[in-house]
């Protein structure tokens, strides 16, 4: 049995699932994984029995004799880079960090009207609803990953917001599925890194997984 287990939700429509994952899947490390239909009372009774939040994601880690509980997609991210230094997932230079752990936490907190407005809807393609909030959070978001890609991703070398993958990239990849499904377009730099995200290997493994998974639940009125 793997050391790891990680609860996550529906893989259309759980953007936190999501993050939380691709820092789990990017340690390298096994684990194991749990599918919690949380519009189901009988899946959300399972969750809670384990779960202080009753929410996903939410990791276990079986170590030394003890069961570790680590909830929230940050803290879980958080978790991962102290216990797998060798995965890189923030960067190692102060300042750099410092920036990539800024974007993350205002991801984790803000852009309420984008994920109103664009909510996630993995595998679905629709026209790009129109608000002027959401329009400027897509403005925002375009600037974070320029900024990031010209001040130090493309001096690294690699392809991702901070030249290799970290905690930053998690953050940001259920709006890179977002943009897809609404056709949300950006600058060359933009587009080339949704590009990167959309290719990547675990991104891909989470999208053809879904494609297998049942539909969600409609959600309860």
């Amino acid at each position: 049995m793997p050391d790891f287990h990680l609860y996550i939700g529906y893989r259309h429509t759980s953007s936190w699932s999501l993050r939380g994952w691709m820092a789990m899947r990017k340690t390298g490390a096994e684990f194991e994984e749990t599918l919690i239909r949380y519009r189901l009372p009988d899946h959300k009774a399972r969750l809670a029995a384990v779960s202080p939040t009753a929410k996903v994601p939410f990791l276990i880690h079986r170590r030394d004799g003890k069961e570790f509980h680590i909830w929230d997609s940050l803290a879980i991210g958080e978790y991962l880079a102290e216990f797998f230094p060798e995965a890189r997932l923030w960067p190692k230079d102060p300042e750099v960090r410092a920036f990539a752990r800024s974007i993350s936490a205002e991801m984790h907190s803000g852009f309420r009207p984008l994920r109103e407005f664009l909510n996630m809807a993995l595998l679905e393609s629709h026209p790009r609803p129109r608000n002027a909030e959401a329009d400027e959070d897509i403005k925002r978001v375009g600037a974070i990953w320029r900024e990031c890609r010209e001040r130090w991703g493309e001096k690294e070398g690699g392809p991702y917001l901070f030249g290799h993958f970290t905690i930053a990239d998690a953050m940001y990849a259920p709006i890179v599925t977002r943009f897809h499904t609404y056709g949300v377009k950006l600058d060359a730099v933009g587009n080339n890194y949704m590009e990167t995200m959309l290719t990547d290997p675990d991104l891909a493994a989470w999208y053809a997984q879904a494609k297998i998974d049942p539909v969600p639940e409609p959600l309860l009125s």
